[in-house]
């Protein structure tokens, strides 16, 4: 048994439905051995899975850039992330793949040989953010961001995000906010937003920064709620003089953001810029189900 895993949970691993406690993959592998690999996380609210167009078409350029040629076509993903809903015990959940350059011999530059790629896939639980933390946002604190430089592929190689997160569970808070040579990158496992005078301010997109799905979405909701949203460079002082902070993720949704480095943000309530982001956030939610 595994703590925290329920017996009857299913998995997907190189072509077959299996427990996933039953699932296993050579030591060889080389997402195992070298982090060789990259993933992607698609949201399912009552069976229906959210943006997954964005999520295959992310998982599509991060395959392209680590050179692991696609086990699947876009339908065949799809059924895939079908076929792991239906096994699901929980129609609201995450949707978790996975693709390793696969088993070899262990030798840092790519196999000679031709490989076939690993491809797991599992279900996790999935419950939205409460009421509680809507109404008293998060808590987090400033880091430098330390991690490689292609924060841009969702590789499986994390441990520069795994230390992140630490600090934040060292530091008691929710999360961290990082920055690299002054400017604003992202938090541990998240996309960081900027309100200043009732304009939404994100880090612009590239090797820094993970685009989560969440950057399209966002600029998709401040539109909508007649928002001006801009990507760019973002100083440190900009962040710390913010007149909110948001915080984006596929679990998260979109949260604020009430104190940073144990000083409130703005007032230290949420405030009105993310209520209306908020407000289309839920709508999106709720078109999916209707």
């Amino acid at each position: 048994m595994i703590p925290g895993v329920p017996a009857d949970s299913q998995a997907y691993l190189n072509g077959e439905f299996v427990r996933l406690q039953d699932a296993k993959i050579s030591v060889l592998d080389r997402g195992f051995i070298f982090g060789d690999g990259i993933y992607e996380v698609v949201p399912v609210y009552e069976g229906r899975p959210f943006r997954l167009s964005e999520h295959l078409a992310r998982l599509a350029r991060s395959l392209d850039k680590v050179r692991i040629a696609s086990p699947f076509d876009r339908d065949g993903w799809a059924a895939l992330v079908q076929g792991l809903i239906e096994r699901s015990a929980t129609p609201s959940c995450m949707v978790y793949l996975q693709v390793t350059r696969g088993v070899a011999k262990r030798d840092h530059g790519f196999p000679a040989a031709t490989v076939t790629p690993t491809v797991f896939g599992m279900v996790s639980p999935f419950t939205r953010p409460t009421a509680s933390v809507r109404e008293n946002g998060q808590s987090l604190v400033s880091i430098p961001d330390e991690r490689w430089l292609h924060c841009d592929i969702k590789s499986v190689s994390l441990l520069g995000n795994v230390l992140a997160k630490q600090a934040a569970v060292d530091a008691g808070v929710d999360e961290v906010v990082q920055f690299r040579d002054g400017l604003l990158t992202e938090a541990a496992s998240a996309n960081i937003w900027v309100v200043s005078g009732g304009k939404v301010i994100g880090p612009q997109r590239d090797h820094r920064v993970l685009e989560g799905i969440r950057y399209g979405l966002m600029a998709e909701l401040a539109q909508e709620a007649g928002v001006p949203f801009e990507m760019r460079d973002v100083p440190r002082a900009e962040v710390e003089a913010a007149d909110e902070l948001l915080i984006s993720s596929a679990a998260r949704e979109v949260l604020p953001v009430t104190r940073l480095d144990g000083r409130p943000v703005g007032n230290g309530k949420p405030g009105p810029v993310y209520a209306k982001l908020r407000a289309g956030y839920d709508a999106r939610i709720a078109a999916l189900l209707a």
